[in-house]
């Protein structure tokens, strides 16, 4: 849930990267993070695991908006994409207030993708979050690839609930701004709803 500063006089909104290992996610927050003005944002945060290249997290705020004489500021999170690290996935949900999945489009990755999903939905329950209640938005990543399903097939498997959903390479960068600015206005309206 948004975090309030009112010395600072911010609105401090989470939202997390979720997905399989690999799907993109930590490439999404790289070209995020590099395409900010340096002035909109702070330190990006990683932490390296041993046994692979996948970021723990990554830490980026990013100013838009205002609410009530508030600015907004929003906290970019990954989640590592193997199953072996649970423990940290739930940690990082802590607190959420948005969440993007990024799929990975590749036909031999949809058990992933699937898995990956089922896992998101029930670490945010033992939380006590609904991600049918939560601002979310699901991102079809790697979309350049030769081997990638449909938008169609991955709507199918991925998105049966029909939350917005945006095709993406997050290598060149396309489709990256799109997501984070739909999920961004989505808690924004929630934020205004009062929840």
């Amino acid at each position: 849930m948004s975090f309030i500063n009112y010395a600072s006089r911010e609105i401090n909104c989470k939202i997390v990267y979720y997905g399989p290992g690999l799907c993109g996610k930590t490439t999404n927050l790289q070209f995020v993070y590099q395409k900010t003005a340096p002035d909109a944002k702070g330190k990006m945060i990683s932490l390296a695991t041993e046994t692979e290249r996948t970021l723990f997290f990554d830490f980026l705020p990013l100013s838009l908006g205002e609410i009530r004489g508030f600015k907004t500021r929003f906290h970019l999170y990954t989640v590592p994409g193997q199953v072996f690290y649970d423990a940290s996935r739930k940690l990082i949900l802590k607190g959420v207030d948005g969440v993007v999945f990024v799929a990975d489009s590749q036909e031999e990755r949809i058990d992933a993708n699937i898995e990956s999903l089922e896992n998101l939905r029930i670490n945010l329950k033992e939380q006590g979050y609904d991600l049918d209640k939560l601002p979310y938005i699901v991102q079809y990543n790697k979309r350049d690839l030769p081997n990638v399903m449909t938008v169609e097939e991955l709507r199918r498997e991925l998105n049966p609930t029909n939350v917005p959903e945006f095709e993406a390479c997050a290598t060149t960068g396309e489709g990256v701004f799109e997501t984070l600015k739909a999920v961004a206005k989505l808690i924004l309206i929630d934020l205004k709803k009062g929840k």
